[in-house]
């Protein structure tokens, strides 16, 4: 059983990584009391059938309120708006994280609206599933994955070590880097396979009339495993390409030059290209589950995930 780290967490978003954490919380007993809001009244009473808090309210302002720790779990198009709610109602010496997958531009929209005897530590756990909502959450989520910071200079290093434990605790491995190196990361290792997967299936979607309903019908699972992440929250996502827009546009003329490359090996009939590319890049595939960031496994060790659609 863990020990108590904060007396109460507010967490304003009940999504996937909103519900994950309110699982681990509960399961970990790292708060005497949870308060969820969310704007959505449907998604509140949801969240209150599956028992993730102790206090539920549409107002974040009423969430944040006397909370120790507050966790915006929105899409980043929503954290400006959320930081004028709260911002008067934080307590000094509060810990204010978000879950956003770009970080530039949260920073940018919360920032300034941060009382200056708060501690405002931007985050992002690296991790998810293609589904969304606070049925898809699920404890144990973080475990083994990377959460990543990126303090604003100045920042409170007993804060960073505090929400640096919380992370720690429910199975994250921590690491800190300039949030526009963050946001280049992420360009290239999530939000340009996430525009990828969404620009293939909608050019499968178009073939659908021309082969009779066979792109669906017969999918093998490179076609099928796109659709995965091709499933993903539009909400997110739609933010994601508008708050990422020059690192994501800048991945995507590096990846166009790529596959032009490739198109041009095709047509020569340059062999060697073609498998010196595959080569390389199933030597990825490998240093990324060495990693111990997937399982060597056909359906990738996500029967889990499966069994709970």
């Amino acid at each position: 059983m863990s020990t108590t780290q904060f007396d109460r967490i507010a967490l304003i978003g009940i999504g996937l990584i909103g519900s994950s954490i309110a699982y681990d919380i509960k399961r970990l007993a790292l708060a005497k009391e949870v308060v969820i809001s969310t704007r959505s009244a449907e998604t509140l009473k949801r969240a209150e059938e599956l028992k993730l808090g102790d206090r539920y309210t549409p107002s974040s302002a009423e969430a944040a309120k006397d909370a120790d720790l507050v966790i915006v779990s929105v899409p980043v198009g929503a954290s400006e708006s959320v930081a004028k709610e709260i911002a008067a109602h934080l307590k000094p010496g509060a810990i204010v994280t978000d879950v956003g997958s770009t970080k530039a531009s949260v920073i940018a929209q919360m920032q300034p609206h941060m009382p200056a005897n708060v501690h405002f530590i931007p985050g992002h756990p690296l991790a998810g599933t293609e589904k969304s909502g606070p049925d898809a959450g699920f404890p144990g989520l973080f475990k083994g994955r990377w959460c990543i910071f990126t303090p604003v200079p100045g920042t409170d290093e007993a804060a960073i070590k505090t929400l640096r434990d919380f992370w720690e605790t429910l199975g994250s491995r921590v690491d800190e880097m300039d949030p526009e190196h963050h946001d280049k990361v992420l360009a290239i290792v999530s939000h340009l396979p996430h525009l990828i997967a969404y620009n293939i299936v909608g050019t499968a979607d178009d073939l659908e009339t021309v082969t009779e309903s066979e792109v669906i019908k017969y999918s093998a699972s490179g076609f099928r495993d796109f659709t995965r992440l091709a499933a993903s929250d539009p909400t997110m996502w739609r933010d994601v390409c508008l708050h990422n827009r020059d690192a994501i546009l800048e991945m995507l003329a590096r990846f166009s030059e790529d596959l032009a490359s490739l198109q041009r090996a095709i047509r020569w009939g340059e062999g060697d290209k073609i498998f010196e590319l595959f080569t390389r890049t199933r030597a990825i595939r490998r240093s990324i589950v060495e990693a111990g960031q997937d399982v060597d496994a056909p359906d990738f060790g996500r029967h889990a995930l499966d069994a709970k659609e």
